[in-house]
C-alpha cells in the first residue's frame, strides 16, 4: 500500500501537558493530522486492518531547509496510520525505513506499508544475527 500524506507535526508538538502533573493530551494539530490521514486513507479505500508483521518505508520531503530530526515525525505518521485503520497497532512494525527527500513546498511524506515476508531477516542477516 502506497500513500502520500501531508507533513506531520513533530512529536515535540504532538502532545502537550495536561491540567494535572504527568498527564498529557493530543494537541489540536495532532488531532487535525490524524483526521487528515484518515480522510486520505478512506478516500483511497485503503483501510485494511493489516494483522501481520509489517515493513514501513517513509520518505519525508520537508517543507523547508530547517534542520529536523527524522525520527521526530515518525510517531505522528505511525499513530495516524493506525488510527486510520491501515494496521491494528504500530507495534506490528518490525522493519522501519526512513529517508529524507528533497525540500518540497508544503512538505509531504510518502509511505509504503507492506506485510513482511516471514523468511526475510534483512539487516539481522547482514549483521550475523539471523
Amino acid at each position: 500500500m502506497r500513500l502520500t500524506l501531508p507533513w506531520p507535526p513533530t512529536i515535540n508538538h504532538y502532545y502537550a501537558p495536561g491540567p494535572r502533573p504527568g498527564k498529557y493530551y493530543m494537541t489540536p494539530a495532532a488531532r487535525a493530522y490524524r483526521i487528515e490521514v484518515s480522510t486520505r486513507v478512506g478516500a483511497q479505500r485503503m483501510r485494511q486492518g493489516l494483522t501481520g508483521r509489517l515493513r514501513l518505508c517513509v520518505v519525508a520531503f520537508p517543507p523547508d531547509r530547517r534542520a529536523r530530526d527524522l525520527d521526530n515525525l515518525l510517531k505522528a505518521v505511525q499513530d495516524a496510520l493506525q488510527h486510520a485503520g491501515v494496521y491494528r497497532s504500530d507495534s506490528q512494525i518490525d522493519r522501519l525505513e526512513v529517508e529524507r527527500g528533497s525540500v518540497t513546498k508544503g512538505g509531504r511524506v510518502d509511505v509504503l506499508v507492506e506485510l513482511l515476508d516471514a523468511t526475510d531477516t534483512g539487516w539481522r542477516r547482514a549483521l550475523g544475527d539471523a
